[in-house]
């Protein structure tokens, strides 16, 4: 069974969603973001997006946009960030995905980036530029290699397209919380508990909630109907703080924040 599988197995039979946490690799470097990984999961995150950073994001806010520049401009290449993942998901008992756009898996080629995303210990890969009309032919590839195509839904997708999405999905679904980019919110808009309380009645997959979630009343609210949910822009400023800042009290204050979200959905 795929990790991923595993783990919202288990979520089920517990009855509380799985958290989970973005980071961008190589901000603020390589070895510090393998770092920032196993302190996330110490602190109690069940699942890592390890983002590959992309000159041209297409739904990231500025603080994540901004971790991208910082980690491009030490022109890493993806073997290289591949390869430190490798280094680091044998150590881990959460499953690692990797957020990635299509233009890089189409350039690097689809079997080939599947292929070395999972010797590199990843488990799948969530691909937010990816249409579903273009989908059949990596989602073919992931089933063949057991590796999941997370796909995005978000408020504003037609029902019938997020019904085509989620027939095209593996692993659990991405529900972008909000319009727009991703970002810190004080308030998410409460539709939320209804979209996706009607996307559970039209799929078995896991549904995980992401985009705008920070602050524990946001994952007491959210608690309730997803199988995860993903925090991002708000971990990755703080690592930002990472040139300022000793490693050590970056790293304890991930850990902290992570932990007293976490601890919201007891």
């Amino acid at each position: 069974m795929n990790r991923i599988d595993q783990l919202f197995q288990n979520v089920r039979e517990r009855g509380r969603p799985a958290f989970a946490a973005y980071i961008t690799a190589g901000d603020p470097s390589l070895a510090q973001t393998n770092e920032i990984v196993l302190a996330l999961a110490e602190a109690g995150v069940e699942l890592i997006e390890y983002g590959v950073p992309f000159s041209d994001p297409i739904a990231d806010g500025p603080v994540i946009q901004a971790s991208y520049t910082r980690a491009l401009d030490k022109r890493l290449k993806l073997s290289e960030i591949l390869d430190m993942l490798g280094g680091v998901t044998a150590d881990l008992a959460a499953p690692v995905v990797t957020m990635v756009s299509y233009a890089i898996i189409y350039r690097h080629g689809l079997e080939d980036y599947v292929r070395a995303a999972k010797a590199a210990g990843a488990a799948g890969a969530i691909v937010p530029d990816l249409p579903v009309e273009e989908s059949g032919p990596m989602a073919e590839i992931c089933r063949k290699e057991d590796f999941s195509l997370i796909q995005l839904i978000t408020p504003t997708t037609p029902r019938d397209r997020a019904l085509e999405i989620a027939e095209r999905t593996t692993g659990f679904i991405y529900y972008v919380s909000v319009t727009g980019i991703t970002g810190e919110r004080t308030e998410l808009p409460p539709k939320i508990v209804d979209n996706v309380g009607w996307l559970r009645t039209q799929t078995e997959l896991p549904i995980c909630i992401g985009f705008g979630i920070s602050r524990p009343e946001h994952v007491k609210m959210l608690a309730p109907v997803a199988d995860g949910l993903i925090v991002g822009s708000a971990i990755v400023r703080r690592v930002s703080q990472a040139a300022e800042k000793p490693r050590e009290e970056v790293l304890n204050e991930i850990g902290d924040y992570v932990a007293e979200l976490v601890a919201a959905l007891e």
